[in-house]
């Protein structure tokens, strides 16, 4: 597995110096609060041990380069010819964030460029944002070595900008405040409109429970697919209903809601108004009752995610349902959707028999074997070495 001192003794290999740092980023799991971030909601994500590694080492010239073992070729960009057309698969999401500080007012001339060995165990295309470790962990190098002195909030929005315009993915910035702003221990509890970010003590460990991430290895990717007809769904939604956002509607909206929608609309906006009620009430319940008693939401969370926002797949749901078979607390899909992972919240103790009944679940259905690992709430982007 890959470490900060393994990251830097690739650079090293790779580039025949030393680097001038290393620095990472965690990926992140959605305990609750799916598609609400980008329409003004509350989502509750933490960060995970999983993390993507960044070594970095500053060049004489304004080249950028970026390397990663994972990839068979070493991608370049100039400081002087950044611009979306001209990133290209994957460093997209490396070029991406330099071109996004410069939109943001980040002055670039005078500039040096840098070399970069990316290394990561977090698995892509799984739902865990491989694509935030990424933006982040580049962002908060990239922050240090040219002392910029920006916050984390604007390293959010630099990394959202980075994967909704460089990337082409319109999402929200869940993924890239859970990987920046989480702590070891916590959740975060993310009120996008309002722009806030608190930490809440999950107690996972406190109460013998753990949270398995099973990912099914139906792949996803944002740039493509449903998640945009998804966020059209919502916004035309929200312009029936006479609202900025669904933000703006409650669970008392919605009779009102399904004489004014068509049918696929209404589920499309039920499912965003009864899930930020769901997030509100997972944090509340866990922080005064513990973390045993948010079962019931979680599974809720993955039935509206399965018939009214329509983004679960067959293994998703073999994998929900064998888990609460077999004595999960609760489980859900977390994720963007179409593919990816889902969740269980399980006692520790149980973990190798749950484990076992959901490969054995999969293999009955002829599925592709899942990767079945526990994840811990952990700490947000920070320099290692």
């Amino acid at each position: 597995m890959p470490s900060p001192e393994s990251t830097a003794q690739a650079f090293e290999d790779r580039y025949g110096r030393r680097p001038d740092g290393v620095w990472s980023a965690p990926g992140r799991v959605n305990l609750i609060g799916e598609h609400t971030d980008y329409n003004d909601g509350l989502v509750f994500p933490f960060a995970i041990e999983r993390r993507t590694w960044a070594a970095m080492g500053r060049r004489e010239d304004r080249t950028l380069t970026v390397h990663s073992g994972a990839m068979p070729e070493p991608a370049q960009a100039s400081l002087d010819e950044l611009g979306p057309e001209r990133f290209d698969g994957w460093s997209a999401y490396v070029f991406g964030v330099v071109w996004a500080m410069e939109q943001r007012g980040v002055d670039l001339s005078g500039r040096t460029g840098f070399d970069i060995m990316l290394a990561s165990d977090v698995p892509l295309g799984a739902g865990l944002s491989s694509s935030a470790a990424i933006e982040c962990a580049v962002a908060i190098a990239l922050n240090d070595e040219w002392e910029l002195g920006l916050t984390r909030r604007e390293l959010i929005y630099i990394c959202q900008l980075a994967e909704n315009g460089a990337v082409g993915a319109p999402t929200g910035n869940m993924d890239q405040t859970a990987s920046l702003m989480g702590e070891a221990g916590h959740g975060v509890l993310i009120d996008v409109r309002a722009e806030t970010a608190d930490p809440v003590a999950l107690h996972f460990a406190d109460e013998g429970l753990e949270l398995l991430v099973i990912d099914t290895r139906v792949h996803h990717e944002h740039a493509t697919g449903g998640y945009g007809a998804r966020r059209k769904s919502c916004e035309d939604g929200a312009a029936a209903m006479g609202v900025a956002s669904l933000r703006d509607l409650t669970e008392e909206d919605l009779p009102r809601a399904v004489e004014v929608l068509d049918d696929e609309t209404f589920r499309r906006v039920k499912h965003v108004v009864t899930e930020n009620a769901r997030v509100a009430r997972t944090a509340e319940v866990v922080a005064n009752e513990g973390p045993r008693a948010i079962g019931d939401l979680l599974v809720a969370s993955h039935a509206s995610m399965r018939d009214d926002f329509e983004i679960s797949v067959p293994e998703l749901d073999l994998a929900v349902e064998t888990a609460l078979a077999n004595g999960a607390v609760g489980s859900r899909m977390t994720g963007g959707g179409f593919g990816g992972a889902a969740i269980a919240l399980i006692d520790a103790d149980r973990a190798a028999e749950v484990e076992a009944a959901i490969e054995a679940a999969f293999a009955d259905a002829g599925f592709t074997a899942p990767i079945i690992f526990v994840v811990n709430p952990s700490a947000g982007a920070h320099r290692d070495l």
